[in-house]
């Protein structure tokens, strides 16, 4: 095998392994003058404008879009140029659109990189009711529809803007055909005021549905400029846009994003009605304690707490009960995610058709998460219940978030923030100072939460649990412990990799392994998606698109399959050492990678049982919760799903969800993937 360099193999992990993934008011703008110095505009569009937009990873700062419009005889020549840097990876992107005085498209031009992983170099031309499209790697013509546009997904923020202006100039059709592909919805969903500089500032609130998964979110002034906009990446990180004098309103709409995202997709399920009692009846339940498996079951639950179990014809149903059938089924502890990332509303429907009804969050917007987790824990939004783990990171140009501590004081402040606003855990980041991780463990352990995360640079995972971690986060942080072969194959025998693995049970340090990232990682492209998610073309097509260019050519992914077989192995070198291993999905293909999480484990060796028991009663353990979660048990959250088939014989049949039920609420999946733009 051709020498890999080490260094570069693990940057690699850490930076793309991500899911390979009402009222009408005069508003006071114009672009690039502080709010209190501006000048009323008419609603006459001027031709010749221009703007910057500031664009935020999670709320951090990682670059800027400028679009510059200039007119020319009947045309509008639009020229925009839009640059990032994510985790000290940059990503420019160059785009002309050419429009007519009215809003049509005439042409548009698009060459570089939105992203990391997202590059792309298309010439959309469109004339006499044909579009001429040029991609990277192919060229056509397609006849144009009634309204179409041309957009890609994940598409630049003043390409947004031009498209919103398009809608609105053609009396707001329900669908707008987008080039390359795909096609959009956009709704208007009432006005927001806001105060900057002590000036009032009224912006119309869209959402648009199909440039990226979800809804994104708007703000627009009478005059149709973007304002700010609330999105998600092609990883599906959160991704924020906001025209520059307006960045003292970032934090206000990504709480407004949470809040409205979760009660609108709640507006459109309206389902899911509170049940007093339930009695589900017939089924085999699984007792993931033991394995034991009852068949012909009775489980009542009450307000959301399981009363009692028994068995058909002994145990007495309430006559005001609602019943479920479940002959034929097993019924199963409600699924944990240890490693969801709930960037945006509709992993909340997601998550539920995939029996996943608990999962821990590691690093979302402070501003989002803990508003969106207000809504849905007080039953006004669809979702699990989400446990928080804060993230705190370091300066410097691999920074990620924004909070971020290079002091004890700074440290002990950031946890503090934390603790006071519900999070169970501190989740470091890869920026971190050595110094300042022993600062943010002693404060954590001291006000009661536990910490998890990546292991910094300049640390070894050894160091982080000498210094007070006590979990760890992705496999690949644990490999290093070990004696690497030439090919950085593990040596499973040598001292060094039994003395390590040793240490990592002595300490009782919880691994959450994202086994399924790395797959996804090191798939080759070429290869059938479907055998690693056999519901592969149920999603949305932009999300179909993103996963398809998620993996390496498969000349390189020969060559990473030794070190992604050793991590593989290493899942159950680690359990069988007594390391407690919970499953995390980190994003992924949503809902659906908790699930090829599990099947990878007993791929790995271990039984169906340990898999599921990774996936509830050892994350409801390790997080201090099994008096109350985990597992069906009288006195316990009544969370649970109810699948077709038998997962402890085939673990693939944990899929083949019938019924998730949630407390007191009842969900059927069909619905559930259909609210999250799956096809069924």
């Amino acid at each position: 095998m051709k020498k890999i360099n080490l260094l570069f193999i693990f940057f690699l992990f850490a930076v793309l392994y991500v899911n390979v993934f009402g009222k009408n008011a005069t508003t006071l703008v114009k672009q690039n003058v502080p709010p209190g110095k501006q000048s009323l505009k008419s609603n006459a569009r001027d031709p010749a404008d221009s703007g910057v937009f500031l664009l935020h990873k999670l709320e951090h700062l990682i670059g800027k879009e400028t679009y510059h419009n200039v007119k020319a005889q009947d045309k509008i020549n639009c020229a925009i140029t839009f640059k990032v840097a994510d985790r000290g990876t940059p990503a420019m992107l160059n785009a002309a659109l050419e429009t007519t005085l009215l809003n049509e498209p005439v042409n548009l031009k698009f060459s570089g990189k939105i992203s990391s992983g997202l590059s792309i170099n298309d010439t959309i031309h469109m004339s006499n009711g044909l579009a001429n499209i040029k991609l990277k790697d192919s060229t056509y013509t397609t006849k144009l529809t009634s309204f179409t546009f041309p957009v890609p997904a994940n598409a630049p923020g003043t390409l947004q803007q031009e498209l919103l202006r398009y809608w609105n100039s053609h009396h707001r059709p329900s669908v707008i055909k987008t080039l390359p592909y795909g096609s959009v919805q956009i709704r208007m969903r009432g006005t927001d005021t806001f105060i900057v500089n002590k000036q009032p500032v009224v912006c119309n609130c869209y959402t648009i549905n199909g440039l990226v998964w979800g809804n994104e979110f708007l703000w627009a002034d009478k005059q149709g400029d973007l304002i700010g906009l609330i999105s998600n990446d092609n990883t599906g990180d959160k991704f924020e846009f906001i025209r520059e004098p307006y960045e003292s309103l970032l934090s206000q709409f990504i709480h407004k994003t949470a809040v409205y995202g979760t009660r609108l997709l709640t507006a459109q399920l309206g389902e899911s009605r509170a049940t007093p009692v339930i009695a589900i009846t017939g089924g085999t339940l699984i007792d993931v304690n033991t394995g034991k498996a009852e068949p012909n079951s009775v489980i009542i639950l009450e307000h959301g707490i399981i009363k009692s179990i028994g068995k058909v014809g002994i145990l007495k149903v309430p006559a005001h009960s609602t019943i479920i059938d479940a002959r034929g089924k097993t019924i199963l502890p409600g699924l944990w995610d240890m490693h969801a990332h709930f960037g945006q509303a509709e992993w909340g429907p997601a998550y539920l058709a995939a029996g996943v009804t608990t999962i821990r969050d590691c690093t979302d917007e402070f501003d989002y998460i803990n508003p969106a987790e207000k809504v849905i824990s007080g039953g006004k939004g669809i979702g699990p219940r989400i446990l928080k783990a804060g993230l705190i990171d370091g300066t410097g140009p691999n920074a990620f978030g924004i909070v971020q501590a290079n002091t004890k004081e700074g440290a002990k402040a950031a946890v503090d923030r934390y603790q006071k606003n519900g999070y169970v855990q501190i989740k470091i980041y890869s920026s971190v100072k050595p110094a300042i991780v022993k600062a943010i463990c002693e404060e954590a352990h001291r006000v009661g939460l536990t910490v998890t995360g990546h292991i910094p640079a300049g640390m070894t995972l050894k160091q982080g649990i000498d210094s007070g971690m006590d979990m760890v986060n992705h496999i690949y942080y644990v490999q290093p412990m070990m004696k690497l072969n030439k090919d950085y194959s593990i040596n499973f025998d040598d001292s060094v990799t039994r003395a390590a693995i040793g240490f990592l049970a002595a300490h009782h340090t919880v691994v959450d392994p994202t086994i399924g990232s790395m797959e996804l990682t090191f798939r080759p492209k070429q290869g059938d998606i479907t055998g690693i998610e056999p519901a592969f073309y149920t999603f949305p097509e932009v999300l179909q698109r993103r996963f398809k260019d998620a993996g390496m050519d498969q000349a390189t992914s020969d060559r990473y399959q030794p070190l992604y077989q050793d991590m593989l192995r290493l899942v159950k070198v680690l359990f069988d050492a007594g390391v407690p291993v919970v499953a995390g999905s980190d994003q992924g293909f949503p809902g659906y990678s908790l699930d090829r999480e599990l099947e990878l484990y007993v791929q790995a060796g271990l039984t169906q049982l340990q898999a599921i028991q990774s996936a509830t009663i050892v994350p409801a353990r390790v997080m201090g919760m099994d008096k109350e979660t985990g597992s069906i048990e009288e006195g316990k959250q009544a969370d649970m799903v109810i699948v077709d088939g038998n997962p402890l014989i085939h673990i693939r049949d944990i899929r083949k969800v019938v019924l998730t039920i949630k407390g007191n609420h009842i969900y059927h999946p069909t619905n559930l993937h259909i609210l999250a733009g799956f096809s069924k």
